[in-house]
Order: structure tokens, then sequence, then C-alpha cells
């Protein structure tokens, strides 16, 4: 059963923008910390931003300034913008929730793809 469903990837060229969104089905996503991460081909998942239940953020450095997380708590969904899109940017990006103090209530969704290019 799905709990985190992202969608909005696709293919943009360099200097574009896309924006990311991440549903909580069954999950309620104010009780969580929420984060994506992504992972291009051939290595790791790394985190790139992170919300926490009381609206906290932080940005990996190398999108600083160019990503942004947001909640909307009306329809439960954590969305990533992400502009000025770079060729190092693309990979499949993952929705993480980890509940607030339980933290082994962790989900991840299905991901989705983002490509970079011209």
């Amino acid at each position: 059963q799905l709990r985190l469903v992202e969608s909005g990837g696709g293919l943009v060229q360099p200097g574009g923008s896309l924006r990311l969104s991440c549903v909580g089905e069954v999950l309620i996503l104010d009780d969580y910390n929420i984060g994506w991460y992504r992972q291009a081909p051939g290595e790791e998942r790394e985190g790139v931003v992170f919300i926490s239940s009381e609206d906290s953020e932080s940005y990996a450095d190398s999108v600083k300034g160019r990503f942004t997380i947001s909640r909307d708590r009306d329809k439960n969904t954590v969305y990533l913008q992400m502009n000025s899109l770079k060729p190092e940017d693309p990979g499949v990006y993952y929705c993480n929730a980890q509940l607030v103090a339980h933290s082994h209530y962790d989900y991840w969704g299905q991901g989705t793809q983002v490509t970079v290019s011209s």
C-alpha cells in the first residue's frame, strides 16, 4: 500500500523549472518530518532538502537558492519547487516521511524521474 505518492517529474532544459509533489495517502503529513532525496544512476541516494513538522527547512548546499520546499496542509502535500535546473540535478527524486519522535516509522514514495537535457 502506497503511503506517499510523488509526481511532477519530467524532462526539462537546463535553466528550467519543475515542481514535484508528495501527497500523503493514509499518512497525515503534518505529523512527519519530510525529506526529498535524489538518486542518479550509479550513485547513492542523497538528501536534497528537508522540512520539519514545524516547517523548519534545510537545504543541501548544491541546491540552496534554487530549490524550495513547502507544505500545503489542507492538501496533505509537500512540494519541491526546483528552479534553474542544472545538468547535475537529474535523477529519481524520492519523498521520505519520518514520524516525529518515532523515526522508525519511516516511509518512502516510489520516486519520480527528473531529466535535465537540452
